[in-house]
This record gives C-alpha cells, sequence and structure tokens, in this order.
C-alpha cells in the first residue's frame, strides 16, 4: 500500500509500535521479516515496514501478514549520473512521506535493515526523537548506515571489526536472521536430492543467482553444463527470471541437471548439494554459515562500495569459502567447481569451518535488544 494516514491510537497503549524499513532485496527483507517475527512472538507490537515502491518487499511483506507503506526513492545511478536529478526528487518527496509516517504512526522504535527505504525512514525517525537500530548485515558498511549510525542507539551486526565504521559501545554482535522455512527442514540429503528427481547417490552441484539472476554465473553454466555432467556431478541451477529459456536450451539432452528461474523448496535444495555456487550477499553467507555449506562465492561487482567482496574475503581469510572473482567466472568457475567438489575431505573441512561461523537465532536476539530500547525510551511495560 502507498497510503501514508496511518493514525495512532490513545498514548496510554500497551502495546509498543515498531517501524521497520527496508527492502530491495531478499537479502534484506527475509532478515526484516524474520525480525518482526521474532518480534511478534514475544510481545506482539503493531508493527509497520516502510519499502520502496515497485520492489519486492512490497509483495513479499502483506503475504507474509504486515502492512507496508512505499516510497517512490530509489537509488542513486553511478554510471549516469545525468538521471540523478530524478532520483534527488525522489528522495525528496520521500522524505516528506517519511516525516508523515512517523508523525502519524508514532512509532516507540524504528528498525532498519538495509536498501532505499532505509535512509529517508530512519533520518525522519531520528528527527522526531524516535530510537533507532541498525541492522547491519555486511562486513562493509554502506555510506548510509555510516551515517545513520553516528545517531542509532544499537547496531546490530554479523561480522568482526565493525568499529571500523560505528561507535563500538553501540555494536552488538548478533549475526543476520535467516529464512525460518531453512531451519525447520527436516529432509535427508537422499530424500532431498529425490524432491528435485535426481540420483541421491550422485554428488550434487546447487547453482543460485538471485531471483532476477546472476548473468556472469549463469553463463558460466551455460558454457560447462556439459563438462559437469561428463564428471557425474548433478546440478541445481536456479537461472533467475531475466536469463529466459538460455538455462534449458543448455541442459537439453543432458541427465542430471534441474533447471528452474526459481527454487520454491530452498531449504531441500541446500539440504541435496555437496557444493554450493552463489553470489557474496549477506543473506547467503548466513545461510551457508547455519547450514554449514561450503561454497564458491561469486561477488557481484555491481554493488555499492564492492561490499560483496568483503563479505567474500571474510570466510576466504579462513578456509570456510573459496572465491572466484566475476571477471574470471566464464573461463575459471566450473574448473574451480569440479575440483573442489571431487575432493571430499577439503569439503568436510570448509563446511566445518563455515559452520563455527555461524550465529544462530539472530532474530531473537536482535528482538531482544529491541525490546530492551523499548523498555527504555516507552512507558510500554510488557504485560
Amino acid at each position: 500500500m502507498t497510503d501514508t494516514n496511518i493514525k495512532a491510537s490513545d498514548s496510554n497503549r500497551r502495546m509498543p509500535r515498531v517501524l521497520i524499513s527496508g527492502g530491495g532485496t531478499g537479502g534484506h527483507i527475509f532478515p526484516a521479516l524474520s525480525i518482526a517475527d521474532a518480534l511478534r512472538e514475544r510481545i506482539n507490537p503493531e508493527i509497520l515496514f516502510v519499502g520502496a515502491d515497485n520492489r519486492m518487499e512490497m509483495t513479499r511483506v502483506p503475504a507474509a501478514g504486515y502492512e507496508i507503506v512505499g516510497l517512490p526513492v530509489a537509488g542513486f545511478d553511478r554510471k549516469r549520473p545525468w538521471r540523478n536529478i530524478g532520483v534527488l526528487f525522489k528522495l525528496f518527496k520521500s522524505l516528506r512521506m517519511a516525516k508523515k509516517i512517523v508523525r502519524d504512526f508514532k512509532p516507540d522504535i524504528a528498525i532498519g535493515v538495509g536498501g532505499y527505504a532505509s535512509g529517508p525512514t530512519l533520518k525522519a525517525a531520528e528527527k522526531a526523537g524516535i530510537p533507532v537500530l541498525l541492522q547491519e548485515q555486511n562486513s562493509y558498511a554502506g555510506v548510509t548506515n555510516k551515517l545513520l549510525g553516528k545517531k542509532a542507539q544499537k547496531i546490530c551486526v554479523a561480522y568482526d571489526g565493525m568499529e571500523r565504521f560505528f561507535p563500538a559501545e553501540k555494536i552488538v554482535k548478533t549475526g543476520n536472521p535467516i529464512r525460518k522455512a531453512l531451519l525447520d527442514s527436516r529432509k535427508t540429503e537422499k530424500e532431498a536430492r529425490e524432491s528435485f528427481g535426481l540420483d541421491p547417490a550422485r554428488t550434487t552441484l546447487l547453482v543460485v543467482g538471485g531471483s532476477l539472476g546472476a548473468l556472469t554465473i549463469n553463463e558460466s553454466l551455460e558454457k560447462g553444463l556439459r563438462r559437469l555432467s561428463d564428471q557425474g556431478i548433478q546440478v541445481i541451477w536456479q537461472t533467475g527470471k531475466n536469463f529466459g529459456d538460455r538455462g534449458l536450451s543448455a541442459a537439453k539432452n543432458i541427465k542430471g541437471v534441474v533447471v528452474t528461474p526459481f527454487i520454491t523448496d530452498m531449504a531441500g535444495a541446500y539440504k541435496a548439494a555437496d557444493l554450493v555456487i552463489a553470489r557474496a550477499g549477506a543473506g547467503t553467507i548466513s545461510e551457508l554459515q547455519v547450514l554449514g555449506k561450503p561454497a564458491i562465492l561469486v561477488p557481484s561487482p555491481n554493488v555499492a562500495e564492492d561490499h560483496q567482496t568483503h563479505n567474500a574475503l571474510a570466510l576466504t581469510a579462513c578456509g570456510a569459502a573459496e572465491m572466484v572473482k566475476d571477471i574470471d567466472a566464464r573461463e575459471t568457475l566450473v574448473a574451480t567447481a569440479i575440483k573442489m567438489i571431487s575432493d571430499k575431505g577439503r569439503l568436510a573441512d570448509m563446511s566445518e569451518k563455515v559452520l563455527s561461523m555461524a550465529l544462530p537465532g539472530s532474530d531473537s536476539a536482535i528482538a531482544e535488544e529491541v525490546i530492551r530500547i523499548i523498555k527504555e525510551n516507552s512507558r510500554w511495560k510488557p504485560i
């Protein structure tokens, strides 16, 4: 919804109000929903999301049972700066709308999870004297969060060394929340492979590049799919919606390859996989850590501050993952996968190391920080 006429009830209400802003990608939306669910289980507050118009949160959040308001905010175009006049206009309009949302909803706390909508919303909350909590998912903080972090009460992070970007006394290491469905699955490896129509006894590679797809990863698979099959490797390949039928064409007459634009059962896909190829978004890395999955990370070159490379390096530095640069992937990615997947000892060691980095229960840890701040800053008291 885009109606900003959110009205507060009487000031002596018992239930607190929580404003959650951000989105744009699943890596922002899934943690936000996990935090909301954890808060709902504990204190059942009134929750309002603020997202960016025409981004995926505008459908995903209502589908999860929460109300959302959309802002016309958009990211700056670094490659075509002349387009930023329109971006600035949208930003100023979003700031006005965010101010009205905060005034009408009267939140007890504002939570930012990253994404275009976080900046205007949290800025409006700060100016209104509303306490702010940031959830920084990456190992390299973005410009917006670094600015907002100066006045935030708490900053929940997933990596060590974040005092480079934020005041040390405000940092709490909680990790990144992951999708609950990934933890609830009880399928065995055999059952997971069979559910995809694959041979339960064969080595399996999972390739994912996000809901839109990662062109470099997709073209690497397109070129090397036959080589993988010749090595006896099965493949579950999520192409994303932008790759069209190219994946299906590449897989024609090759056995043991599942090609789909979107994987509904990600828990099963992870369970089926001996090795994962993926981008290095914070959400994906947190999933790999909690599930203990060895991976080849191909950082996207099209993200702010090159934060995916920093995320990947945090894992490769301790042997918890392998990294292939995007520019090299078309030539080396498939060969790297074949070499790694044939080394069971290395996969087991990598699985152990990536699992040791996991911070399970992140949604609960962040929810507890939120509740503490609400108790300290409002008249609401738990029943």
